[in-house]
């Protein structure tokens, strides 16, 4: 992977702030957008800036094809079995919420989640509980920061419905064993979700592999735009699954009583849709695919371990997750002794333009868990260099050093 040249796909990467060049390590939050995506969104504006799956004018047919071929790609991409299993929706939230409020979950109900959850997998479920009466248990981790399989086996049972579950952590990169957690259950007859937006833009996804049955995505974390998500789901539960927000575009036909949806993905994507995201999406995805999910990952690997093997030994840094870089993915999150996590992320700014997260990462329930108010976050994605690392280990000892 040549990272050198990719870099020159990302317009922002090309500027400087004060003189100096921009390290971006919050792509978990949000990862920079390359030309491609861009030049694909603009050429929709310019060039059929028009509905698509209602005008059968050669613009709005233009925008129909250019939306089914996104469709496609993102097919691809997680390697779904069919395009109607893709929808596509706001953000990865948006799908979690509709799965949440779509099946038929009842009083007394189970829902089990991870310990580490992002609030977009967990205050759904929570809301469920006061709504509905369904139950939410979390799954705690072993000491060592790792899923613990056998905790959850022990709480499995009847009247557990839903598995819902981070496969990539954005408190720490650590990826839950998504294979075995989907099996079990399967295994008492359960269903299981997968909140993807951190794992879709930096490893091979494959849902037909891995059998689960929701898989949610949220695209600007994955080279594309933002305000764009895709639920993913296998047909026969998405036919079964309650539309959430119904409207225009939902339906086959209405009388002054009575509603006839149309069939997945349609019924799900209710009003006018953002074309130009949509279509943003499926350039995003296809960017990736053309570098090579595995290579990514490999690539976010070799970074974090740099900057582990700089920086871990350090007694004045605690670091958040497994100590093994390679169980972290492309994230280093860490606290420095006696220093506010948004105080370090302010001074990695003013020093060097390293931008980096800091605060709760949207895991609230897990850093009041552990009686934390935040996290210095550092995460890297595929234009990231060594000497990216290597600045940020640097800087972070220079604070430890002269800001302490």
């Amino acid at each position: 992977m040549d990272v050198r040249r990719l870099r020159e796909d990302f317009p922002v990467l090309q500027k400087k702030i004060n003189g100096k060049n921009i390290i971006y390590l919050d792509s978990a939050c949000m990862s920079l957008k390359p030309r491609s995506v861009i030049d694909k969104m603009n050429e929709y504006y310019y060039d059929f800036p028009c509905c698509g799956g209602r005008s059968v004018h050669k613009l709005g047919t233009q925008v129909t094809i250019s939306m089914d071929d996104a469709r496609t790609k993102l097919q691809r991409f997680i390697n779904a079995k069919q395009a109607e299993e893709i929808i596509f929706l706001r953000n990865a939230t948006e799908g979690i919420n509709l799965v949440a409020n779509g099946l038929a979950l009842k009083d007394g109900d189970r829902v089990l989640v991870s310990d580490r959850e992002h609030n977009s997998n967990l205050v759904p479920w929570l809301r469920l509980s006061t709504l509905k009466g369904i139950k939410v248990e979390v799954v705690p981790s072993n000491p060592d920061n790792t899923f613990d399989l056998e905790m959850l086996e022990s709480m499995m049972g009847n009247d557990v419905k839903l598995v819902s579950m981070v496969h990539t952590s954005n408190l720490d990169g650590y990826s839950l064993p998504d294979k075995e957690i989907i099996d079990m259950a399967h295994d008492h007859g359960a269903l299981a979700m997968l909140d993807g937006a951190q794992s879709a833009p930096h490893k091979v996804i494959d849902v037909q592999r891995s059998d689960v049955d929701f898989f949610v995505i949220s695209i600007h974390k994955m080279c594309g735009p933002s305000g764009m998500g895709v639920l993913y789901g296998k047909y026969h539960l998405l036919d079964e699954l309650s539309p959430f927000i119904v409207g225009g575009s939902t339906v086959k036909n209405v009388t002054d009583s009575d509603i006839e949806f149309l069939p997945p993905p349609a019924k799900f994507e209710a009003g006018l849709q953002n074309y130009a995201g949509i279509i943003g999406a499926g350039a995003a995805a296809q960017y990736l695919m053309d570098i090579g999910l595995a290579e990514i990952e490999a690539h976010d690997n070799d970074l974090n371990r740099l900057i582990t093997k700089q920086l871990s030994n350090n007694d004045q840094i605690e670091l958040i997750g497994p100590k093994d870089a390679d169980l972290r993915g492309c994230v280093f999150a860490f606290n420095i002794k006696g220093m506010d996590s948004h105080d370090i992320a302010m001074i990695l700014d003013e020093l060097e333009n390293i931008m980096i997260r800091s605060g709760m990462q949207c895991v609230h329930s897990w850093f009041n868990r552990n009686k934390l108010k935040g996290s210095a976050r550092a995460s890297v994605y595929l234009y990231n260099t060594e000497e990216d690392a290597k600045i940020f280990s640097e800087k972070v000892l220079e604070i430890i050093e002269n800001f302490k």
